[in-house]
């Protein structure tokens, strides 16, 4: 995997050894979006065809878990008691986390951070270690779709009973319906999919976003791009604006 090093760096907070060939330009750039627009897979064509690695706080969690503590950063080691505890996260805890890792800030690669900052608190925090580090952050790429749409989208996805697997009604529908392609198990709607929850989840997401989104539009630094379209549309639009930057 291209720039593997600075993945691993980022996820067990190891010191950044990487040989693949940088990019001519290094994006520095944070990535908002609320669930089922599609924001990890254009952070993939942007990886692919730009360079920038994804950098997600959630992936570094989902990382630590089944790692000997002894194994994990000071940082990490805080943060994995206060989720046992079924607690939050705190802002300070989540600062820390990426603080041990700004060696992936500076790999020469660019970056797209994915989860971090999610409060102004947080962002305010990021420009105090950006600057310190002498790295400009070049936007804030904030894809966008009508509630309405986003439910749609998610509420369309089915999950097998069986083997976990997943399929969409609309954009991946199985052969047979309620049944899974893979193994033949029932497909069923979870829970977290029912349209009456992913409204409450997008509503909580649009509240915490706001005040970050408008930090960072009066930074002159949101750049809003509409995540309706195929997903190879949405980045034609994404690498044109990253262009004129």
């Amino acid at each position: 995997m291209a720039n593997e090093g600075v993945i691993q760096a980022w996820l067990y907070g190891k010191a950044v050894e990487c040989t693949e060939p940088k990019p001519a330009r290094a994006y520095h750039l944070v990535l908002l979006g609320a669930p089922g627009v599609g924001k990890g897979t254009q952070a993939e064509y942007i990886s692919a065809k730009l360079g920038a690695v994804q950098l997600s706080t959630g992936d570094v969690f989902r990382a630590a878990k089944g790692k000997d503590e002894s194994a994990l950063s000071p940082a990490m080691q805080e943060a994995m008691k206060v989720m046992k505890a079924g607690k939050l996260v705190s802002d300070d805890t989540v600062i820390d986390l990426v603080r041990e890792r700004t060696g992936c800030l500076t790999s020469g690669y660019g970056f797209m951070l994915d989860g971090f900052p999610r409060t102004v608190h947080q962002a305010e925090e990021l420009d105090k270690m950006l600057a310190t580090l002498g790295i400009k952050l070049h936007g804030v790429l904030n894809y966008t779709l009508p509630m309405d749409e986003v439910v749609k989208r998610l509420s369309g996805r089915r999950t097998c009973k069986q083997c976990k697997g997943t399929a969409h009604m609309i954009f991946n529908p199985p052969k047979k319906e309620g049944v899974c392609d893979k193994c033949g198990g029932e497909l069923f709607q979870r829970d977290d999919d029912q349209p009456a929850s992913i409204r409450v989840r997008l509503q909580a997401y649009e509240e915490s976003t706001a005040p970050l989104a408008n930090y960072y539009e009066k930074k002159g630094l949101l750049i809003n791009i509409s995540a309706a379209g195929t997903p190879k549309e949405i980045f034609a639009d994404t690498e044109k604006l990253l262009a004129n930057l």
